[in-house]
């Protein structure tokens, strides 16, 4: 049998396997990054994709290895290791696993919002699978110490409960599917909150900032609030989908016979309708921004155009890594 011919050593798998200057490719891209069948995938194959990866940056291409198998070892290794870092994620705080801990996550905040003790406990659940999130995300290589943790996952839960709280209390007196919001509004406010605090290092020191083939020019504090900024924009749209139509859906079903004969089918009912919105709406929304984002030297704090302008007097434009 005659063997394929042996893979060039020029695919760039820096880079997304599709073009990220449009929302199509890089709705592609993420469609493969938040893949739950990620989650399933065993050490052993992991550690597989990360040696196939590796050994073919370093100019070593394996005998009878295709461009698709490649691109499938890239895609997996970006599942589960940090650009910046290379470091093995935390599983929960992966991107493939957005989906399956948000519809489980979601989908009971949306069921049980009527009393005081279930809105502390999901607001609770909620923004410590935040906390891992923003945390396992994060964009640059730069430590964050424990106590900057701790801070920002007490804020971030503090912010979200007195938000739904309050929420709740101002809507006894209007229409039920009012209050079915309350969930949406809060998340949506611990987020704005969540994200810059587990984030704080990068605003305080700044991100990495490259040029476009890759080579590190500086930190930037700049190109660290745009990043987090993007990600915030895109947490929320993320959450939007998932915590605004099932509500209507679910307001209808419960005034009918249905759902007040097989009443324990309610919040199956709910994950599985916020099941179907995060698995399109986390990849959508997650491609709004390209992961690889970029800003004019201009743009970026005086200090930092200083020490671009000495390496290379000409650039115009720095790229940097936004987070997730």
């Amino acid at each position: 049998q005659k063997m394929p011919p042996s893979l060039p050593a020029t695919i760039n798998i820096q880079e997304p396997r599709w073009d990220q200057s449009t929302f199509q490719g890089r709705a592609k891209h993420f469609f493969m990054v938040t893949d739950p069948r990620n989650l399933l995938l065993s050490g052993a194959t992991l550690e597989e994709a990360r040696r196939v990866v590796e050994d073919y940056r370093a100019g070593t291409v394996h005998p009878g290895l295709t461009e698709d198998q490649l691109w499938r070892a890239k895609y997996i290794y970006d599942s589960a290791f940090h650009p910046d870092t290379g470091e093995k994620m935390i599983l929960v705080g992966r991107m493939s696993a957005q989906v399956p801990m948000n519809m489980t996550i979601t989908g009971c905040m949306l069921t049980f919002y009527r009393t005081t003790p279930a809105v502390l406990f999901w607001q609770w659940v909620n923004q410590s699978f935040n906390a891992i999130v923003n945390y396992t995300n994060r964009s640059g290589d730069a430590p964050i110490t424990p106590s900057q943790l701790g801070t920002a996952y007490v804020s971030a839960t503090t912010g979200a409960v007195v938000t739904a709280l309050g929420l709740k209390s101002l809507t006894k007196h209007l229409p039920a599917i009012i209050g079915r919001y309350v969930p949406f509004a809060a998340v949506a406010a611990a987020n704005c909150i969540n994200i810059p605090l587990m984030r704080q290092r990068e605003l305080k020191v700044g991100i990495p900032v490259t040029d476009e083939n890759g080579n590190r020019l500086g930190e930037s504090t700049a190109a660290a609030q745009k990043a987090i900024f993007q990600v915030v924009v895109s947490r929320i749209g993320m959450a939007a989908p998932a915590m605004a139509i099932p509500p209507v859906i679910m307001n209808m079903l419960e005034k009918r016979a249905f759902l007040k004969r097989y009443p324990y089918l309610n919040a199956p009912l709910q994950v599985s309708l916020v099941g179907l919105c995060l698995v399109f709406a986390t990849p959508l929304c997650c491609a709004l921004f390209p992961q690889k984002s970029s800003m004019p030297v201009s743009s970026l704090e005086p200090a930092v155009q200083d020490e671009i302008r000495k390496k290379d007097p000409r650039l115009e434009t720095v790229y940097f890594n936004k987070g997730l």
